[in-house]
C-alpha cells in the first residue's frame, strides 16, 4: 500500500479559493452554454471583478476576453484555476498549474476515482503533483465553487438559469453536484442569502472537513448546511465542527445513506448493536451538529439561524388566532422534544380579565377578537415573554397576516414587542405573498407557512445553544500503553489485560484440575460460578460453557468435568486452558459496556444495562473515544432505563462513580490499543450499590490478524 500524501495546510490558500482575485480557465470556450463557457458567462453577466484568464490554444478570443495558449503563456498567475479538459489532459493541465504557483484548482473533469482502480490511481497522481507545490484541488468531477458575494462563479451549474443567489450568511456544502445545485436553486427561491456553495466531487484531495474548516474561517459565513453521501478523513471533519462550535457557527447536515451492520456479520453485541448510522447520529450530536432528514428541514433550521439567537434553555410561547392550531403546534413541540409549559397563574388570570374568553395557558389563544383591538397582540406577546419567560415566540396568524386590510396595522404591534426583546426568537406563520413575506423578515421575524416545519426549526436553536454554552470537558484517563496479544484472548487473558487500565472483574482464577477448582471455590467463598476457558469459545453460553449458583464441592467436581467434556464436544479443535472459577456477585444491576471499531470514526463506546435491555429494546449509548468520567457519567444517565441505577423505586442506587470511571478508563484503552482491537463486550457488568464498586463479569476481546 502507498504511503499516503502529506495534506498542505495553508487557510491562506483556501482563502484565495473562497475569494479568488484572479482565476484561470483551462478548457474554456467560446460558447456560454457549453461546460467550458458556463463559468465565464456567469462570471461576466454578474460583475466578477476579478480578472479572467481564458486557456485555449484554439483561439484569441473567448467571450470577448483575451485566450492565452497555455498556462505558460498567462500574463500573472491566478490565485485560482478551473480546469475543463478531458481526463488524459488533466495532469498536463494541474502541472502546470502548480509549478505555476495557483493556490487552487477546481476540478470539472470526470474519468476518475468514480471510474475504477486505473482512474483512482490517476486521481492519486494529480494529488501528488499538486501538492508538491502546495497547490490544494476541488474534485476531481466537481460541479465546482460559488461564492454569491464577489460573483465568483467558479461552477457550470444550471440552476443559475433560474435565479442567481442573492450574496448572505449561509454556506452550503455537498458531495453531490446535482444536489448542491439542487439546495442552491431551493436557498435563492425561498430567499436565504448564500455565502458560498462548494460541491466537493471526488475529494481527492479537500474533502468536506477541509471546506467547512474554511467555512468557518470565513467571517461572512455564519451558518453551514452540508450534504454528505460519506465521510472521508474523519478526523479533519472532527476537528472542523469542532472548530464551528467553539466560532459558535451552527452546522446542519444531511447525511443521507443509512445503513446498518448485518448482525451475521457481528461477533459482539456492540457491533451488531452499534451499526454505522447510530455512530453517525452520536457523533453528529455530540459534536453539535443538528442532523435532518430533508431539503425543507436542511433550509428551513438554516434560514433561522441566521437570526444567531442560540437560547441554551429553549421553551417555546405560542401566540395563536387558531385553537386548532394551537393543538397542532403543541404536538409538534412534543414530538420534537421542545418544553412549552404553561404560563404562570396570575398571568393567565390577567389576561384572562383583558379578554375573558382568551385561552391563556400556552398556546395563548387571542381569538378572533384581535381583529378589532390589535393591541392585544403587543399586550399578549409581551407577557409571554416577561412572564412566560419563553425564549422562542410562535406567533400563527395565517392568512390574516397577509391580508391588506390586517397586515400593516399587525406588523406594527408586531415590531413593538420585536424591539423590546431582540434576545429572543420570533416565528410566523402565515400565509402572505412574497414580497409581504420580506417585510416581515425585514421585521426581524422568520416566516414559516406550516406551524410544524416552524415547531422543528425553533427546537434546532436550542440544540446549538445547548452545545455553544457546552463547559469545558474532563480529560479522558492516561493509561499504560496497551499491547495486544498476537492472537483473541480467552476471557481470563482478555480481564487480565484490561486490568492494566484500572477496570476491574470479579475476583477469579483459571485452574486446570477438578481438585484445583475446588480449592479455588472455597478460597472465593460459594457460591461461584464456573466457565470454560477458550480463546477459540468467545462465546461461551453458547455451547453452555457457563454455569452459574455451583454452591459446594460436589457441584464444583462435576461442573468442572462437564464443562471440560462440553468444550471438547462443541469445538474438538478448541485450545482448552482449563476452567474459569470467579466468585458470584449478588446485588448488582447488570449493564453492558462496549467497544465496537466503526470503519469512519474509530472506537465507539456502547453504554446500557444487559439483559431484555440491550437484546430486546437496544436501550443503549453510543460516544466516540476515548473521553472522561463526565461524558461517562452523561451517557450513563442518559438511558431510558437509567432509573433503575439511580434508585427507583426504593431501589438502591448503584456506584454510578465507578460505573463512569470503568466506562472512562475503557474508552481510553480502546484508543490506546490501536486498529487492531476490533470490539471489547463486557457483559454483565454488574454495577454494585453506592460505594461498592463495578465489576466485569465476563470480557471478550476480539482482535483483527492484520
Amino acid at each position: 500500500m502507498s504511503k499516503p500524501i502529506a495534506r498542505p495546510n495553508d487557510a491562506t490558500r483556501l482563502a484565495r479559493l473562497l475569494n479568488p482575485q484572479s482565476v484561470a480557465v483551462i478548457g474554456a470556450s467560446d460558447d456560454p452554454l457549453r461546460i467550458g463557457g458556463r463559468p465565464i458567462s456567469y462570471m461576466l453577466s454578474q460583475g466578477y471583478k476579478g480578472k479572467i484568464y481564458p486557456v485555449n490554444p484554439n483561439r484569441s478570443t473567448v467571450q470577448g476576453l483575451t485566450s492565452y495558449p497555455s498556462v505558460a503563456a498567462l500574463p500573472e498567475t491566478p490565485d485560482v484555476a478551473i480546469v475543463i479538459v478531458p481526463a488524459s489532459l488533466a495532469l498536463e493541465s494541474v502541472t502546470a498549474l502548480a509549478e505555476r504557483g495557483t493556490s487552487a484548482a477546481i476540478l470539472f473533469s470526470s474519468g476518475f476515482a468514480e471510474t475504477g482502480p486505473e482512474g483512482a490511481a490517476a486521481e492519486r497522481q494529480l494529488v501528488a503533483v499538486a501538492h508538491a507545490h502546495g497547490m490544494r484541488l476541488i474534485g476531481p468531477n466537481s460541479l465546482g465553487l460559488i461564492n454569491p458575494r464577489t460573483h465568483f462563479y467558479g461552477s457550470f451549474a444550471t440552476g443559475v438559469e433560474l435565479g442567481f443567489p442573492t450574496p448572505g450568511h449561509v454556506a452550503i456544502i455537498s458531495q453531490s453536484g446535482a444536489y448542491g445545485a439542487h439546495l442552491m436553486a431551493v436557498a435563492t427561491a425561498n430567499d436565504i442569502g448564500l455565502s458560498a456553495l462548494v460541491m466537493t466531487g471526488n475529494e481527492a484531495d479537500l474533502t468536506v472537513g477541509d471546506i467547512l474548516q474554511m467555512m468557518v474561517d470565513d467571517p461572512e459565513t455564519h451558518v453551514i448546511a452540508m450534504y454528505s453521501e460519506g465521510i472521508k478523513q474523519a478526523p479533519v471533519l472532527i476537528a472542523a465542527l469542532e472548530a464551528a462550535r467553539r466560532a459558535r457557527k451552527p452546522v446542519i447536515m444531511m447525511k443521507v445513506g443509512r445503513s446498518v451492520i448485518g448482525s451475521a456479520a457481528a461477533q459482539s453485541h456492540t457491533a451488531s448493536i452499534a451499526g454505522d448510522d447510530k455512530v453517525t447520529d452520536a457523533v453528529l450530536a455530540e459534536l453539535g451538529v443538528v442532523r435532518v432528514d430533508s431539503t425543507e428541514q436542511l433550509l428551513d433550521i438554516a434560514r433561522l439561524a441566521t437570526r444567531g439567537v442560540f437560547p441554551a434553555n429553549n421553551t417555546l410561547g405560542v401566540m395563536t388566532v387558531s385553537g386548532g392550531a394551537g393543538v397542532i403546534i403543541s404536538d409538534a413541540a412534543q414530538a420534537v422534544g421542545l418544553p412549552m409549559p404553561e404560563m404562570p397563574e396570575a398571568s393567565q388570570a390577567r389576561l384572562l380579565k383583558l379578554l375573558p374568553f382568551a385561552a391563556p395557558r400556552n398556546p395563548v389563544d387571542v381569538t378572533a377578537q384581535y381583529l378589532n383591538e390589535m393591541s392585544l397582540v403587543s399586550t399578549f406577546t409581551e407577557a409571554l415573554i416577561e412572564e412566560g419567560g419563553y425564549t422562542s415566540i410562535l406567533g400563527f396568524f395565517t392568512y390574516t397576516g397577509g391580508a391588506a386590510s390586517i397586515a400593516p396595522r399587525l406588523r406594527e404591534q408586531l415590531k413593538i414587542v420585536r424591539a423590546k426583546h431582540p434576545e429572543c426568537i420570533f416565528v410566523l406563520s402565515i400565509l402572505a405573498s412574497r414580497e409581504q413575506i420580506r417585510q416581515y423578515e425585514q421585521d426581524g421575524f422568520t416566516v414559516y407557512e406550516d406551524p410544524g416545519r416552524a415547531v422543528v426549526a425553533i427546537e434546532a436553536m436550542g440544540r446549538f445553544g445547548r452545545a455553544f454554552a457546552m463547559p469545558t470537558r474532563l480529560p479522558a484517563p492516561v493509561i499504560p500503553v496497551v499491547i495486544l496479544p498476537q492472537h483473541t484472548p480467552s476471557e481470563a487473558q482478555a480481564k487480565k489485560l484490561l486490568s492494566t487500565a484500572g477496570i476491574a472483574s470479579a475476583p477469579e482464577t483459571v485452574v486446570t484440575t477438578a481438585q484445583d477448582a475446588i480449592a479455588a471455590a472455597s478460597e472465593l467463598g460459594y457460591p461461584v460460578v464456573l466457565k470454560i476457558v477458550s480463546p477459540d469459545i468467545l462465546h461461551k453460553s453458547e455451547i453452555g460453557g457457563v454455569l452459574l449458583n455451583v454452591s459446594d464441592q460436589a457441584g464444583v467436581q462435576e461442573g468442572f468435568d462437564l464443562l471440560m467434556e462440553r468444550g471438547r464436544n462443541a469445538a474438538p479443535h478448541a485450545r482448552l486452558d482449563g476452567v474459569l472459577v470467579a466468585k458470584q456477585l449478588r446485588g448488582g444491576v447488570e449493564c453492558i459496556l462496549g467497544i465496537h471499531r466503526d470503519p469512519v470514526f474509530g472506537p465507539i463506546a456502547m453504554f446500557g444495562l444487559g439483559g431484555i435491555f440491550v437484546e430486546v429494546l437496544q436501550d443503549v449509548v453510543l460516544h466516540r473515544c476515548p473521553f472522561g468520567e463526565d461524558v461517562a457519567e452523561k451517557m450513563i444517565r442518559s438511558i431510558r432505563g437509567a432509573p433503575l441505577l439511580l434508585g427507583a423505586r426504593g431501589r438502591q442506587p448503584v456506584d454510578i462513580a465507578a460505573l463512569a470511571q470503568m466506562l472512562s478508563r475503557l474508552s481510553a484503552f480502546a484508543v490506546s490499543a490501536g486498529p487492531r482491537l476490533q470490539s471489547i463486550d463486557l457483559n454483565p457488568v454488574f454495577a454494585m450499590p453506592e460505594g461498592e464498586g463495578a465489576y466485569a463479569v465476563d470480557a471478550v476481546l476480539e482482535l483483527s490478524d492484520d
